[in-house]
């Protein structure tokens, strides 16, 4: 039997992150071009130039996402997909499309700051590194890995489904599948 369960995109979620990410650029515009303006209202710095470097860092980081969610809005492929075979995962910007079943070890759930993600263990996390589409994914799935022992990550921010949900899904899923195969 092949029950695939499909979880759309949520573009409402998309449009939200994006908004976020423009708001954020046009901070880090403020900043960097004000930076005596915010002495020694950061992290009691007073160096301009450094208040500066903070500014154009803000504004590379939430541009790059800023375009990622201008992509992920146009996206027309399915965010996740669940089936016999495994999680196909097209979620984020690390997503590398199908993690077999019987490649998981382990599914941990992981909280930073107000953002909740699970984390997929792997046996081979270098298989999976080598399917990475360019060099800046293999480089977010290789801080994965440093930070938390995996490189794959899976969250609901761009989903059209709630966190706690997804977490009962993919763990029922993987009881079901492991070792099915």
């Amino acid at each position: 039997m092949n029950n695939k369960i499909e979880i759309p995109l949520s573009k409402k979620k998309i449009i939200l992150l994006l908004l976020a990410a423009i708001a954020f650029v046009a901070g880090g515009i403020w900043i960097a071009t004000n930076p005596e303006r915010f002495i020694p209202n950061i992290f009691r710095v007073t160096n301009p130039e450094i208040i500066r470097i903070c500014g154009i860092t803000g504004i590379l980081f939430f541009g790059a996402a800023g375009i990622y969610g201008i992509k992920k809005l146009f996206d027309k492929k399915v965010g996740l997909i669940i089936d016999s075979n495994g999680i196909t995962d097209n979620s984020n910007a690390s997503s590398i499309g199908l993690i077999e079943w019987n490649d998981i070890s382990d599914i941990r759930t992981k909280q930073v700051m107000s953002t909740k993600f699970l984390l997929i263990d792997i046996v081979n996390p270098e298989k999976y590194i080598g399917k990475a589409k360019s060099g800046i994914q293999a480089r977010l799935m290789k801080a994965n890995m440093n930070m938390y022992e995996t490189p794959i990550s899976i969250t609901s921010n761009t989903l059209k489904y709630a966190f706690g949900e997804l977490e009962e899904l993919i763990q029922i899923e993987y009881k079901r599948n492991k070792n099915v195969g």
